[in-house]
């Protein structure tokens, strides 16, 4: 099932300022949270209203976004976690963020979203061009199979934390001027779980989780270029409680190439040319990523002059076709020369002057006598 656009799911227009797409999450936040909202689909509505507002909020991924779609965010290398993605999206107690804290309280045991994760991948120059398929491993959290994720040893289970009443927060109230205020913390017995554990799980040490390896495969769209990255949808940590797991995002870095350039969909080198090819004209082979193609140099080329090879460049990563190749000529003029090589320079000179006729030396005599004087 295709995704929905994100800018649909806000219900904002493609102009929206960041203040008004902010205004329409929180309301749709508070409308699909899981706390308020008892619908067998609030919690997806929730995660999908998250995922929109996490890619429009944030400058650089709307960017993308707007220029390759879904596409674009989807899915010797680095690996690193966003972190502070939990609670159903990493924005702190939803009920604090809408009523001051003066809300409902929040379940500790209610379904949690896990964290996102990060990974940097590597590319060589082709690769990016190209695409690939392929395999990383990253460190995952996964639920301990000894205890199911419950933490306690088998055979026990967590009891419900007498001090906060299985809630995970404790409360004090203190009079003043202004009347009675009452004070939410994380209760410290429970650490804001709501449970105690008496008999820990020898394999997780309590946590529910253990660290392993996760292999996944990630399908590289050919054209990705430097910084983009792309989306895996629930390849992030586990989520707690039943919650869904985060997303992991490929963030892609690309090792520079000994001959070409690449700026968007156009690919760019540089052609020495001798003397002599670039006087009398040529016909080259030239390496373009697609393979060798035939280029041919009018008699005369100057150094600079472009050429461009239509369609040779990256194809475009949302499927629009190929960029261009652009070849910029640099005629080289040689530094070692033997005696008879030089005794032909110099019999060329002399044809070439003799070409001249009395009107262009006296011409060039002129403006060459301006330019000392400053006429």
């Amino acid at each position: 099932m295709s995704k929905r656009d994100y800018y649909e799911v806000l219900g904002v227009e493609k102009s929206a300022t960041k203040e008004e797409i902010k205004k329409s999450y929180r309301k749709l936040a508070r409308k699909y949270h899981p706390d308020v909202n008892k619908e067998p689909d609030a919690a997806d509505k929730f995660k999908e209203v998250k995922e929109a507002y996490e890619t429009l909020s944030n400058d650089q991924k709307r960017a993308q976004y707007d220029q390759f779609g879904h596409a674009g965010m989807n899915g010797g290398q680095g690996f690193g976690g966003f972190g502070g993605a939990q609670d159903f999206g990493g924005f702190g107690d939803i009920f604090d963020m809408f009523f001051g804290g003066g809300g409902r309280r929040r379940d500790p045991n209610a379904p949690q979203q896990g964290a996102d994760l990060q990974y940097t991948m590597i590319l060589d120059f082709e690769e990016a061009i190209f695409g690939k398929e392929t395999e990383i491993s990253i460190p995952n959290d996964e639920e301990c199979a000894t205890c199911h994720g419950s933490g306690a040893k088998p055979g026990t289970k967590p009891k419900t934390c007498t001090h906060c009443q299985g809630s995970g927060q404790l409360n004090t109230e203190q009079n003043t001027p202004f009347g009675r205020v009452v004070n939410r913390r994380v209760c410290h017995h429970c650490n804001g779980s709501g449970k105690i554990i008496p008999e820990k799980c020898t394999t997780c040490s309590g946590k529910g989780t253990v660290k392993k390896n996760k292999k996944i495969q990630i399908n590289i769209p050919a054209g990705i270029d430097e910084g983009q990255q792309i989306r895996v949808a629930g390849k992030g940590e586990p989520g707690k409680n039943g919650g869904p797991s985060g997303d992991l995002y490929v963030v892609i870095k690309v090792r520079s190439h000994e001959f070409f350039t690449r700026e968007g969909d156009n690919i760019f080198c540089e052609l020495p040319l001798t003397f002599t090819q670039a006087a009398l004209g040529d016909e080259l082979e030239v390496p373009t990523v697609h393979g060798k193609v035939k280029l041919k140099i009018p008699a005369g080329t100057q150094t600079g002059r472009i050429f461009r090879l239509k369609g040779k460049g990256a194809p475009n990563v949302r499927g629009y076709g190929h960029g261009d190749q652009h070849i910029k000529v640099r005629v080289v003029t040689p530094t070692k020369l033997t005696e008879r090589q030089k005794e032909l320079l110099r019999e060329f000179n002399d044809i070439n002057g003799n070409n001249k006729t009395e009107e262009q030396e006296d011409s060039l005599f002129q403006k060459f006598k301006k330019a000392f004087k400053g006429d």
